[in-house]
């Protein structure tokens, strides 16, 4: 038995595209090309130091002339020549989405994040949490999204708190906007009444 959620005729999107941080790289980091490129081209493939390492990243970005969003890193680190490349924010990453009045309309959070640049696939580990354009809110340990399949998904346990209850379960599937969704494994559904016992999730938590 699982658990589907879905809501439809959203119009706009929770995501951090590979445009976005692309944008944040050329518009906000252009020193990076000249001392930190002739390291890179010297550093063997097999070597494990990063060619690009950012720290205390504040970030806004723009699309279409509107800051859209807040993106924070205590350190940025880019390995392009190792082999599979990949970014790493291991000191965690934190992401506002504005609306058109510059008011916080989604977010996202993880204690360390990596983006896999050849499979275009985020992970995000440790206390991972989301909250999409509708306020509802999904808490994990992982979380990966693949932005070629269009697809968020998990195999640990999840609780997902709407505006009138609290879902749990092992086991999530769900479109990149976080607006249809699946527990596979449901554990419980509490009314924001009753809400489920911290102690009940907290265990659970802890033994998967």
């Amino acid at each position: 038995m699982s658990y589907r959620h879905s809501i439809f005729n959203i119009r706009n999107y929770i995501s951090i595209t590979v445009a976005v941080w692309a944008t944040v790289m050329f518009l906000f980091f252009p020193s990076c090309g000249g001392k930190e490129k002739k390291l890179a081209e010297a550093i063997d493939e097999n070597d494990s130091l990063p060619d690009m390492h950012s720290t205390g990243i504040v970030s806004y970005v723009s699309d279409s002339g509107m800051i859209r969003y807040k993106i924070v890193t205590d350190e940025w680190l880019v390995f392009s020549k190792k082999n599979p490349p990949y970014w790493a924010f291991e000191k965690g990453l934190y992401l506002e989405k504005f609306d058109t009045l510059f008011r916080v309309d989604a977010s996202i959070k993880a204690d360390t994040a990596y983006y896999h640049e050849k499979k275009e696939i985020w992970e995000l580990r440790g206390n991972v949490h989301i909250q999409n354009q509708l306020g509802d809110k999904f808490d994990t340990e992982l979380l990966f999204w693949d932005q070629a399949k269009e697809r968020i998904y998990s195999d640990k346990y999840i609780k997902i708190e709407q505006e009138d209850k609290i879902l749990t379960g092992y086991g999530f599937d769900s479109n990149q906007e976080m607006t249809e969704y699946e527990i596979f494994t449901p554990t419980g559904i509490f009314t924001v009444e009753d809400t489920a016992p911290t102690d009940t999730v907290n265990t659970q938590y802890n033994n998967k």
